[in-house]
Protein backbone atom coordinates (compact mmCIF):
# COMPACT_ATOMS: atom_id res chain seq x y z
CA UNK A 1 0.00 0.00 0.00
CA UNK A 2 1.36 3.41 -0.99
CA UNK A 3 1.67 6.13 1.66
CA UNK A 4 1.96 8.88 -0.95
CA UNK A 5 -0.22 10.03 -3.84
CA UNK A 6 1.61 9.05 -7.06
CA UNK A 7 -0.63 11.28 -9.17
CA UNK A 8 0.78 14.33 -7.37
CA UNK A 9 4.43 13.45 -7.88
CA UNK A 10 6.26 15.66 -10.41
CA UNK A 11 7.25 14.38 -13.83
CA UNK A 12 11.02 13.95 -13.89
CA UNK A 13 11.31 13.02 -17.58
CA UNK A 14 9.64 11.21 -20.48
CA UNK A 15 11.09 8.07 -22.04
CA UNK A 16 12.67 8.83 -25.40
CA UNK A 17 12.81 5.55 -27.33
CA UNK A 18 11.06 5.20 -30.68
CA UNK A 19 7.48 3.95 -30.49
CA UNK A 20 6.69 0.48 -31.80
CA UNK A 21 4.89 0.80 -35.14
CA UNK A 22 1.27 -0.27 -35.38
CA UNK A 23 2.25 -2.78 -38.08
CA UNK A 24 4.31 -4.60 -35.44
CA UNK A 25 1.45 -4.64 -32.94
CA UNK A 26 -0.66 -7.40 -34.41
CA UNK A 27 -1.62 -10.81 -33.08
CA UNK A 28 0.60 -12.49 -35.66
CA UNK A 29 3.64 -10.32 -34.84
CA UNK A 30 3.24 -10.85 -31.09
CA UNK A 31 2.85 -14.58 -31.59
CA UNK A 32 5.99 -14.67 -33.71
CA UNK A 33 7.97 -12.62 -31.19
CA UNK A 34 7.24 -15.02 -28.35
CA UNK A 35 8.38 -17.90 -30.55
CA UNK A 36 11.75 -16.24 -31.10
CA UNK A 37 14.77 -16.59 -28.89
CA UNK A 38 16.34 -13.12 -28.91
CA UNK A 39 18.50 -11.83 -26.11
CA UNK A 40 17.03 -8.81 -24.36
CA UNK A 41 17.24 -7.22 -20.94
CA UNK A 42 14.29 -6.09 -18.81
CA UNK A 43 14.64 -2.54 -17.56
CA UNK A 44 12.77 -3.12 -14.32
CA UNK A 45 12.39 -6.19 -12.17
CA UNK A 46 12.00 -4.80 -8.68
CA UNK A 47 10.70 -1.83 -6.70
CA UNK A 48 12.09 -0.16 -3.61
CA UNK A 49 10.95 -2.62 -1.00
CA UNK A 50 9.03 -2.10 2.20
CA UNK A 51 9.56 -5.82 2.73
CA UNK A 52 12.44 -6.07 5.21
CA UNK A 53 12.23 -9.86 5.53
CA UNK A 54 13.70 -10.44 2.08
CA UNK A 55 11.05 -13.08 1.45
CA UNK A 56 8.92 -12.65 -1.66
CA UNK A 57 5.65 -14.50 -2.04
CA UNK A 58 5.13 -16.00 -5.52
CA UNK A 59 2.33 -14.54 -7.59
CA UNK A 60 1.29 -14.35 -11.23
CA UNK A 61 -0.75 -12.01 -13.40
CA UNK A 62 -2.29 -12.35 -16.82
CA UNK A 63 -1.57 -9.61 -19.36
CA UNK A 64 -4.67 -10.10 -21.54
CA UNK A 65 -4.38 -8.53 -25.00
CA UNK A 66 -7.77 -8.35 -26.68
CA UNK A 67 -7.80 -8.76 -30.46
CA UNK A 68 -10.21 -6.04 -31.62
CA UNK A 69 -10.90 -5.10 -35.24
CA UNK A 70 -9.57 -1.58 -34.60
CA UNK A 71 -6.38 -2.85 -32.96
CA UNK A 72 -5.03 -4.73 -29.97
CA UNK A 73 -6.22 -3.64 -26.53
CA UNK A 74 -4.76 -4.40 -23.11
CA UNK A 75 -7.35 -5.46 -20.54
CA UNK A 76 -6.79 -3.90 -17.11
CA UNK A 77 -8.62 -3.65 -13.81
CA UNK A 78 -8.91 -1.12 -11.04
CA UNK A 79 -8.57 -2.81 -7.67
CA UNK A 80 -11.19 -2.25 -5.00
CA UNK A 81 -10.38 0.59 -2.59
CA UNK A 82 -10.58 -1.53 0.58
CA UNK A 83 -7.96 -4.12 -0.35
CA UNK A 84 -4.87 -4.45 1.84
CA UNK A 85 -2.35 -4.55 -1.02
CA UNK A 86 -2.36 -2.00 -3.89
CA UNK A 87 -5.84 -0.70 -3.04
CA UNK A 88 -7.44 1.32 -5.83
CA UNK A 89 -4.50 0.79 -8.16
CA UNK A 90 -4.60 -0.26 -11.80
CA UNK A 91 -3.50 -3.84 -12.22
CA UNK A 92 -3.65 -6.94 -14.36
CA UNK A 93 -5.91 -9.77 -13.20
CA UNK A 94 -3.85 -12.03 -10.97
CA UNK A 95 -2.75 -12.79 -7.45
CA UNK A 96 -0.67 -14.97 -5.19
CA UNK A 97 0.07 -18.60 -6.00
CA UNK A 98 -2.28 -21.02 -4.28
CA UNK A 99 -1.02 -24.34 -2.95
CA UNK A 100 -3.27 -26.15 -5.42
CA UNK A 101 -1.89 -24.22 -8.43
CA UNK A 102 0.25 -26.34 -10.71
CA UNK A 103 2.16 -23.44 -12.29
CA UNK A 104 2.30 -19.66 -12.66
CA UNK A 105 0.14 -20.10 -15.76
CA UNK A 106 -2.48 -21.90 -13.71
CA UNK A 107 -2.43 -19.10 -11.12
CA UNK A 108 -2.83 -16.35 -13.73
CA UNK A 109 -5.71 -18.08 -15.50
CA UNK A 110 -7.46 -19.03 -12.27
CA UNK A 111 -7.26 -15.49 -10.92
CA UNK A 112 -8.46 -14.01 -14.23
CA UNK A 113 -11.54 -16.20 -14.13
CA UNK A 114 -12.22 -15.42 -10.48
CA UNK A 115 -11.66 -11.66 -10.76
CA UNK A 116 -13.16 -10.77 -14.14
CA UNK A 117 -14.88 -13.92 -15.42
CA UNK A 118 -12.39 -14.52 -18.23
CA UNK A 119 -12.45 -18.21 -19.08
CA UNK A 120 -9.15 -19.98 -19.71
CA UNK A 121 -10.42 -21.40 -22.99
CA UNK A 122 -10.72 -17.85 -24.34
CA UNK A 123 -7.01 -17.15 -23.84
CA UNK A 124 -4.24 -18.08 -26.27
CA UNK A 125 -1.08 -18.13 -24.18
CA UNK A 126 1.91 -16.51 -25.88
CA UNK A 127 4.52 -16.76 -23.13
CA UNK A 128 5.80 -15.08 -20.02
CA UNK A 129 7.97 -12.13 -19.05
CA UNK A 130 10.64 -12.06 -16.33
CA UNK A 131 9.50 -11.95 -12.73
CA UNK A 132 8.83 -8.55 -11.19
CA UNK A 133 9.36 -8.00 -7.46
CA UNK A 134 7.01 -5.54 -5.83
CA UNK A 135 7.69 -3.32 -2.85
CA UNK A 136 4.97 -5.15 -0.95
CA UNK A 137 6.82 -8.45 -1.08
CA UNK A 138 5.48 -10.31 -4.11
CA UNK A 139 7.49 -11.94 -6.88
CA UNK A 140 5.14 -11.65 -9.85
CA UNK A 141 5.40 -13.67 -13.05
CA UNK A 142 3.53 -11.96 -15.94
CA UNK A 143 1.81 -14.33 -18.41
CA UNK A 144 0.93 -12.78 -21.78
CA UNK A 145 -2.05 -14.03 -23.75
CA UNK A 146 -4.32 -13.10 -26.64
CA UNK A 147 -8.07 -12.88 -26.06
CA UNK A 148 -10.48 -13.04 -28.99
CA UNK A 149 -13.96 -11.54 -28.72
CA UNK A 150 -16.73 -12.00 -28.06
CA UNK A 151 -16.05 -11.95 -24.35
CA UNK A 152 -18.49 -11.43 -21.53
CA UNK A 153 -16.76 -10.24 -18.41
CA UNK A 154 -18.05 -9.91 -14.86
CA UNK A 155 -16.05 -8.41 -12.03
CA UNK A 156 -15.74 -9.76 -8.52
CA UNK A 157 -16.95 -6.65 -6.64
CA UNK A 158 -14.87 -7.56 -3.58
CA UNK A 159 -11.63 -7.31 -5.56
CA UNK A 160 -12.34 -5.32 -8.73
CA UNK A 161 -13.87 -1.86 -8.99
CA UNK A 162 -13.61 -1.51 -12.78
CA UNK A 163 -12.57 -3.36 -15.95
CA UNK A 164 -11.34 -1.36 -18.94
CA UNK A 165 -9.17 -1.53 -22.06
CA UNK A 166 -6.24 0.57 -23.21
CA UNK A 167 -4.90 0.53 -26.79
CA UNK A 168 -1.66 -1.44 -26.96
CA UNK A 169 -0.16 1.19 -29.28
CA UNK A 170 -0.68 3.80 -26.54
CA UNK A 171 1.14 1.67 -23.98
CA UNK A 172 3.94 0.78 -26.40
CA UNK A 173 4.67 4.43 -27.17
CA UNK A 174 7.41 5.81 -24.87
CA UNK A 175 5.96 9.30 -25.29
CA UNK A 176 3.34 8.06 -22.82
CA UNK A 177 5.91 6.66 -20.36
CA UNK A 178 6.41 9.27 -17.68
CA UNK A 179 9.18 9.00 -15.12
CA UNK A 180 7.94 10.54 -11.89
CA UNK A 181 9.99 11.18 -8.79
CA UNK A 182 9.13 10.82 -5.13
CA UNK A 183 10.98 11.47 -1.91
CA UNK A 184 10.32 8.33 0.06
CA UNK A 185 8.39 8.81 3.29
CA UNK A 186 9.77 7.50 6.62
CA UNK A 187 7.33 4.59 6.48
CA UNK A 188 9.41 3.12 3.63
CA UNK A 189 12.41 2.78 5.91
CA UNK A 190 14.57 5.04 3.74
CA UNK A 191 17.10 7.64 4.79
CA UNK A 192 15.72 11.21 4.81
CA UNK A 193 15.94 12.78 1.36
CA UNK A 194 16.05 9.44 -0.48
CA UNK A 195 14.38 9.79 -3.86
CA UNK A 196 13.15 7.14 -6.25
CA UNK A 197 11.66 7.27 -9.72
CA UNK A 198 8.75 5.23 -11.00
CA UNK A 199 6.95 4.92 -14.31
CA UNK A 200 3.44 6.20 -14.88
CA UNK A 201 1.26 5.88 -17.97
CA UNK A 202 -1.87 7.99 -17.37
CA UNK A 203 -4.72 7.08 -19.71
CA UNK A 204 -8.00 9.02 -19.65
CA UNK A 205 -9.25 8.80 -16.04
CA UNK A 206 -6.91 5.95 -15.11
CA UNK A 207 -3.44 6.37 -13.58
CA UNK A 208 -1.34 3.34 -14.49
CA UNK A 209 1.82 3.19 -12.40
CA UNK A 210 3.97 1.02 -10.13
CA UNK A 211 4.30 -2.68 -10.88
CA UNK A 212 1.75 -2.56 -13.70
CA UNK A 213 3.62 0.22 -15.50
CA UNK A 214 6.91 -1.58 -14.81
CA UNK A 215 5.69 -4.80 -16.42
CA UNK A 216 4.30 -2.87 -19.40
CA UNK A 217 7.66 -1.14 -19.74
CA UNK A 218 9.33 -4.56 -19.88
CA UNK A 219 6.79 -5.73 -22.48
CA UNK A 220 7.79 -2.69 -24.56
CA UNK A 221 11.47 -3.65 -24.38
CA UNK A 222 10.66 -7.27 -25.22
CA UNK A 223 8.62 -6.34 -28.30
CA UNK A 224 10.89 -3.60 -29.61
CA UNK A 225 13.83 -6.00 -29.93
CA UNK A 226 11.95 -7.88 -32.65
CA UNK A 227 10.53 -4.69 -34.16
CA UNK A 228 14.05 -3.31 -34.61
CA UNK A 229 15.27 -6.40 -36.53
Amino acid sequence: MSSFDPTMMPIHSIADEVAIENTDLTAAKLRARFQQSIEWRPELNFEFSMNRSGIFRPAAVLIPIVVREHGLQVLLTQRAAHLHHHAGQISFPGGRVDQKDQSFLHTALREAEEEIGLSANQVEILGELPEYRTGTGFSVTPIVGLVRPPISLRSDPFEVAAIFEVPLNFLMNPANHQRREVELPPSFGAEPGTKRQFYAMPYEDYFIWGATAGMLRNLFHFLRVSAAD
